[in-house]
């Protein structure tokens, strides 16, 4: 008993502590460990490509967007010069039937959609 140390008032005996955990037990832990990180890189991945269409719908969002943007300023600097542009002229009227289908008003509609969705 000259070995054992008096720590606190209880005896300590130098060595290790606890069990001995099996080599079983260190294979079975390693494989958890390796499964647990091949679950993590597979939510990482989907992660990214939840981010990656999430960025690229936006992007297509903010093409829209620009799209609109020139047809609007198109339709003011038209009206500067004392010109009414059918599509306006068709929205005054409420008739949208007599609306040429242009190119920008398709895409319009569509990104509107797209904006409050």
């Amino acid at each position: 008993m000259e070995d054992n140390k008096m720590v606190a008032g209880k005896v300590k005996k130098p060595g290790k502590r606890g069990r001995k955990p099996a080599k079983i037990d260190l294979k079975a832990k390693l494989e958890r460990s390796r499964q647990s990180a091949r679950e993590c890189r597979a939510r990482k991945k989907l992660r990214y490509q939840y981010l990656e269409e999430l960025v690229s719908s936006k992007e297509r969002a903010i093409c829209a967007l620009r799209e609109e943007l020139e047809m609007y300023k198109q339709w003011c600097s038209a009206m500067d010069q004392g010109k009414i542009p059918s599509e306006i002229k068709a929205l005054l009227t409420g008739d949208e039937q007599k609306i040429p289908p242009s190119s920008s008003s398709t895409k319009t509609s569509k990104s509107n959609k797209n904006a409050h969705s």
